[in-house]
């Protein structure tokens, strides 16, 4: 068994260590140097881990499996998905990128974890207690799941036909918001061209010659960049100052 996971800025690389401590299994994050050709072949069970962008899966998650689609038709899948409130079927969406009826989906999980969307501020920053919370819920969901997993038992949340209406109205408009996001991404001058924001993109959505940062218009909104900046100086979407980042701080990876 493998886990495959795509994580910005911490939450949903925490559910895929919980998972894969608990059940023995080898966990990857999707932006590895790795031959995952011969890695998916060589398993039975595949598992996917991603957080929701408006009850839709990533971009690069998406590419993902679509580039790999010929070997993950025939495996069996767990998909877990990490969202903020309430995504409806996020982890189902996972199986919209598959030929009709060839998801084997075993098993499929929400787990509500803290908000990093740092330049929204409707949506604030979780404080440290809060957080803390986030992470215990998460740790003890997970050893719920993992205990069904080993006892056969199949969970598909996001399966329902009114988890799938409700995350049809939320992500109506995110190809959209997609699209228009790709350009939306600010440096001011407070940059320090340290660039660490080039080397961090999932996107390679950065050069930085001559010293100077700039943006190439290829940004999914994962928020790494705006968490990650020692000036906070970048900005997406939203052209507003930074003025507190998301930091993922977690106990280590141990289900008791």
């Amino acid at each position: 068994m493998v886990m495959l996971y795509f994580s910005a800025t911490g939450n949903s690389k925490y559910i895929a260590e919980l998972f894969c401590v608990e059940m023995r299994a080898e966990c990857r994050s999707i932006e590895d140097k790795a031959d995952f050709d011969k890695l998916i072949a060589s398993e039975e069970i595949v598992g996917f881990c991603y957080p929701i962008y408006g009850s839709r899966v990533p971009r690069l998650m998406r590419e993902f499996v679509s580039a790999h689609m010929d070997l993950l038709k025939s495996k069996k899948l767990i998909i877990f998905c990490t969202q903020m409130a309430f995504s409806g079927d996020g982890a189902r969406v996972l199986t919209d990128l598959f030929p009709r009826r060839q998801a084997k989906v075993i098993y499929a999980e929400h787990f509500l974890m803290p908000n990093n969307v740092c330049n929204l501020s409707i949506m604030p920053l979780a404080g440290e207690k809060t957080t803390r919370w986030y992470l215990s819920k998460s740790r003890k969901k997970m050893r719920k799941v993992c205990d069904n997993i080993k006892n056969g038992k199949v969970k598909k949340r996001g399966f329902s036909p009114g988890s799938r209406m409700l995350g049809l109205i939320q992500g109506i408009f995110l190809p959209g918001i997609e699209r228009r996001a790709a350009t939306k991404v600010w440096i001011d001058g407070d940059c320090a061209g340290c660039r660490l924001c080039v080397s961090i993109c999932p996107m390679d959505n950065f050069s930085g010659e001559s010293g100077e940062i700039k943006a190439k218009g290829n940004c999914m909104m994962c928020y790494r960049c705006l968490n990650k900046c020692p000036q906070k100086a970048i900005t997406v979407s939203i052209r507003k100052k930074v003025k507190k980042q998301y930091e993922m701080k977690s106990p280590p990876v141990v289900l008791q």
